[in-house]
């Protein structure tokens, strides 16, 4: 019986060791190799098609979301499992839209870990534990109706962040390449998905929150 192949996009050299280790001598799958940086990563992949790749969402050089879709069109057979320092929901739902079939962070077990890789190569979608509990917990302290980053967008955490640096909208529509009439539509469904009046309460709410962007 054919093993299954799996390889590794992640920038930090530990990781990589980890995933060499934990997959090594395992007998239904053959690790075919990792690589730390964005374009030595894509290499990897038009080389070997993996059956499955682990992509670290932050690399160095760019991002595993910036990696994700090149990812489909170098192998469309290959299938995406997210591994992340991020817990919060919208990094899931910004992978699965780009064509990742699994998410786990770097706090899941390695049970977990080749739950994902089971669930994903039988056509599933795997979204880890701590992801779950999370959602679960929002729903049930009703977190959903009050102030929460967790609600935006990838591209309307991108804009607050740029908000926080204290970045105009025409300034923010050059970084993103958009225009700034697109930059005031976002900036108005921040206000809407937050539940605030407006751009006065949304610099107080960005000044006062602890919010984590990297």
């Amino acid at each position: 019986m054919k093993k299954m192949t799996l390889a590794a996009i992640d920038d930090h050299k530990f990781i990589r060791e980890m995933w060499t280790m934990l997959f090594s001598g395992h007998n239904d799958i053959e690790f075919v190799g990792s690589n730390g940086s964005f374009e030595g990563g894509l290499e990897l992949v038009k080389n070997k098609k993996p059956d499955i790749i682990l992509l670290d969402i932050n690399l160095q050089d760019k991002s595993g979301i910036d990696a994700a879709p090149i990812i489909k069109k170098l192998s469309p057979g290959t299938k995406i499992i997210a591994v992340s320092m991020h817990s919060e929901p919208v990094y899931v739902k910004k992978m699965l839209h780009l064509g990742a079939r699994g998410y786990i962070t770097k706090n899941s077990s390695h049970k977990e870990v080749f739950m994902a890789i089971d669930v994903v190569m039988k056509g599933g979608i795997y979204i880890c534990t701590e992801i779950k509990d999370i959602i679960t917990e929002q729903v049930i302290n009703n977190e959903a109706d009050a102030p929460d980053v967790r609600n935006l967008s990838f591209r309307e955490i991108e804009i607050v962040k740029f908000l926080k640096e204290g970045l105009t909208s025409k300034e923010i529509a050059e970084k993103i390449n958009v225009s700034c009439r697109t930059v005031e539509v976002h900036r108005h469904n921040i206000l809407k998905k937050l539940q605030l009046k407006n751009t006065s309460s949304l610099i107080n709410f960005i000044n006062t929150t602890d919010l984590t962007f990297e």
